[in-house]
């Protein structure tokens, strides 16, 4: 096992109900500015929920941040923040609102002249303007970790920040928000999710037993309770559990300690810029090909998947690992997940040697 530090400061509270208890987090006095997406949680009762509990606070709003947290747009948050001079950041929804809630962190005590060198250079953020979140969508693990991924669409770029001025100082997790999410959404958060995980287990085997057997038991738990979020998303016991993996997913401490591999989620970043795909779907393109076009240097780790998490017991190592890739992308199928890029656009022709360059 390699040697590693760990820290993570961010407080959670989990469970229904949490919602209320945001004013018993954050300063007396602050000047928020509240942040969301598309504006669904209008619909489903949470902007009404965070409201009733921020009412002995003085809030900005900004919405419209969308599903690929876009720079341009962020831009104009950032404008209300330095010109209201707003003291706590709020971000309500998925991965993609908190993402660019830690952008804004970030940019907001900025002393450069030009934010995108954050994201350019890139700059690690120290210390930026704090910030809680209400998760809605679970998939990315934002609400835990100090990470986050900004579109630019004008230079068909997604770049990645983070440091460890980017924790959010306490993340709400209600499993009850699951029941409004579509099937679509909740197959792509499944798979972010898994897909984080594989990240940060499938590369080569460093006596880290104790990571593998947390990384085991994320993915089994995912293809455990994936029919029956699906089925049911208002089904509370598969909704918490689901919850919960997302955020254990990339929290950090799967990773401490072990060789991870981020090659998959590198090339689904460019597929987004270049295609609009849904970034899940993109790590779901990718991930089969690229553990085969790695076999050699990972099919030890392969094989430990497949006889643990997908009950595969063949005579060879090799046989083994074959088979668990062809398992692996048989659960994205089975969450109505296409593996292929020519599923997604019949413009692609010429993409591998676009992102080669890219990357």
């Amino acid at each position: 096992m390699n040697n590693f530090e760990f820290k993570n400061p961010t407080k959670i509270l989990f469970g229904k109900g949490q919602i209320e208890n945001i004013k018993n987090e954050i300063p007396k006095g602050a000047h928020i500015l509240m942040l969301y997406g598309g504006g669904s949680i209008k619909q489903n009762g949470i902007y009404d929920n965070v409201k009733i509990a921020l009412a002995d606070f003085k809030v900005e709003e900004f919405g419209g941040i969308p599903a690929n947290p876009e720079y341009d747009v962020l831009m104009n948050a950032l404008k209300i923040i330095k010109e209201k001079k707003i003291t706590f950041l709020l971000a309500v929804g998925g991965g993609s609102v908190i993402d660019g809630t830690k952008f804004l962190s970030s940019a907001a005590l900025y002393k450069g002249e030009d934010p995108w060198e954050i994201l350019s250079k890139p700059i690690r953020t120290e210390v930026g303007m704090p910030f809680g979140t209400v998760l809605t969508l679970p998939a990315t693990g934002s609400e835990m970790n100090s990470g986050a991924v900004i579109t630019r669409a004008s230079l068909k770029q997604k770049l990645g920040m983070g440091g460890p001025g980017l924790f959010p100082q306490f993340s709400i997790l209600d499993p009850t928000v699951v029941q409004s999410i579509p099937k679509r959404q909740l197959a792509n958060g499944i798979t972010d999710a898994f897909t984080h995980v594989l990240e940060q287990y499938l590369t080569y085997p460093i006596d880290a037993a104790l990571q593998d057997r947390f990384s085991e038991s994320i993915m089994q738990t995912l293809i455990e309770v994936a029919p029956k979020v699906i089925a049911n998303p208002s089904d509370y016991k598969a909704a918490s559990n689901f919850m919960w993996c997302c955020t254990m997913a990339l929290n950090g401490l799967i990773q401490k300690g072990v060789p991870t591999d981020w090659a998959i989620h590198a090339i689904g970043h460019e597929l987004t810029a270049l295609y609009g795909i849904d970034h899940a779907r993109t790590l779901a393109i990718i991930a089969p090909s690229h553990y085969m076009k790695n076999f050699e240097d990972k099919k030890e780790k392969l094989a430990q998947l497949g006889q643990r998490v997908f009950g595969i017991h063949s005579e060879t190592t090799d046989e083994i690992a074959k088979k668990t890739i062809v398992a692996l992308e048989g659960f994205f199928h089975s969450l109505d997940i296409k593996t292929k890029l020519s599923e997604y656009t019949e413009d692609y022709k010429g993409t591998a040697e676009i992102i080669e360059k890219l990357l």
